[in-house]
């Protein structure tokens, strides 16, 4: 998940949760005030009663028990007032206050009710003052429905107003990302001009990424120029041994044993010599050392490389099927294209079964011309799949022609071409090499 989803998400928590406490503390006083301006209500209309109470009120009074209430046309509110012995009266008792249910023509309800003693005259008398709680409980559902209206509003407005805030803070971090890590092959190619930001972590970041680059740069830069020097240096030796070698064989008189160490030799020295010049070819394509703006029609490519390897493809008896669609053109240096091609093809033929099958078939996705070349050899383990283009790894431990490079040469190709390569395989169930070309105006056409 993105650092910015994360802190919406956050924010969102974090203000939902402050709303729900806010909306419960409210509820709670509102609940306590509502009571006590109830109670104030109940407490003033006993006081006028009590003020204004006459013989007559008291017998209507008496008289209303027998319907239980004396009450408005809504319910909201009753009193009762009940004959009591004087044997329960209490002097000094002020009256409590409760919460009952109580029927007023067939319609429950819950009140708040005080009940309280009171004497008039000679005689003493139970009073009963209920207000109904429905109002309380409206305002609080009322209240409720509305928190949870401004609940909802406040996600929404916080959903929007975060994403808007945290894409404009992160969006130097994401340039970062961007133009100086996802964008460079290489540390040659890497762009050391500031991203814009007044974030101080941010520019701390762009800052120790455009060392770190330039340590990288300076390192890679004398491994190349080590590699390119040292290919060079060993070509002439190996050539003057060679040289020489190929003149002992030249003699008549050598024996059959000594004939048999220089072949060795000479194997061993063509093989040097294939190293080196491997490693040269890396070299000059990582130096940027060719150009690339010959025009390559690959149907046409993929014919001489086939006809290059007609050979190996014979004496395996391999079928080669070739389902292309597309008459797919692009610019480049079509030397090491036609390398390129020939070290996968060459792989493909290699670890191929015998009376096996090589497939090339393509398609358009997504902008990219993909081209796959299927195989139907033994497969590769997801652990050799993952090192292949390695330099000097064998796809093949026991293949001791094969010097570890040839893909090493496709990855450097690949990736002076802007081309993209990966490998699906299976163990016995052979592997496929999927190659993608963007597809832009200026360089490709159909």
């Amino acid at each position: 998940m993105k650092l910015h989803i994360k802190l919406i998400l956050y924010n969102l928590f974090v203000k939902a949760a402050i709303i729900t406490i806010l909306t419960i503390l409210i509820i709670i006083v509102l609940d306590r005030i509502s009571l006590s301006h109830l109670k104030n209500r109940i407490l003033d209309k006993r006081e006028k009663l009590v003020r204004n109470l006459s013989s007559e009120e008291i017998a209507d009074l008496l008289e209303a028990e027998k319907t239980f209430t004396d009450y408005n046309i809504l319910k909201e509110e009753y009193i009762i007032l009940t004959k009591t012995a004087p044997m329960t009266f209490k002097a000094g008792h002020v009256g409590k206050f409760s919460v009952g249910q109580r029927e007023i023509e067939g319609s429950k309800g819950d009140y708040l009710i005080f009940t309280s003693q009171l004497r008039y005259g000679a005689d003493y008398y139970r009073l009963e003052i209920g207000e109904t709680m429905a109002a309380v409980k409206q305002l609080k559902s009322t209240f409720l429905f509305f928190s949870f209206l401004t609940l909802i509003f406040m996600a929404l407005l916080t959903l929007i107003t975060d994403y808007a805030f945290t894409s404009y803070l992160l969006a130097p971090f994401y340039r970062i990302i961007e133009q100086k890590i996802d964008k460079v092959n290489e540390p040659l190619h890497f762009n050391h001009e500031s991203i814009p930001t007044t974030t101080t972590d941010f520019q701390h970041l762009d800052k120790s990424i455009n060392a770190l680059m330039n340590k990288l740069k300076q390192q890679f830069l004398t491994q190349k120029q080590f590699t390119s020097n040292v290919s060079h240096e060993l070509l002439t030796p190996v050539s003057v041994i060679k040289s020489r070698l190929e003149n002992i064989l030249s003699n008549e008189n050598i024996s059959e044993a000594a004939e048999t160490k220089v072949m060795a030799s000479l194997k061993t020295l063509n093989r040097m010599k294939s190293i080196i010049n491997s490693l040269l070819l890396i070299s000059k394509v990582e130096n940027n050392q060719y150009e690339k703006n010959e025009h390559i029609l690959l149907p046409t490519l993929l014919a001489d490389v086939m006809e290059d390897l007609e050979d190996r493809i014979t004496l395996k008896e391999i079928q080669f099927i070739n389902t292309l669609q597309h008459n797919f053109s692009f610019h480049g240096n079509k030397t090491l294209i036609h390398t390129l091609f020939i070290n996968i093809i060459n792989n493909a033929i290699k670890y191929n079964k015998q009376n096996g099958s090589i497939t090339v078939s393509d398609e358009i996705s997504d902008d990219y011309y993909n081209i796959s070349i299927t195989d139907e050899g033994a497969g590769m383990s997801p652990y050799l799949i993952e090192k292949a283009f390695n330099r000097f790894e064998k796809l093949n431990s026991t293949d001791n022609e094969s010097n570890g490079l040839g893909l090493a040469i496709v990855k450097s190709i690949a990736a002076f071409h802007n081309i993209s390569v990966a490998i699906n395989s299976e163990i016995n169930k052979g592997t496929t090499v999927e190659i993608s070309i963007a597809i832009t105006h200026a360089s490709c056409s159909f």
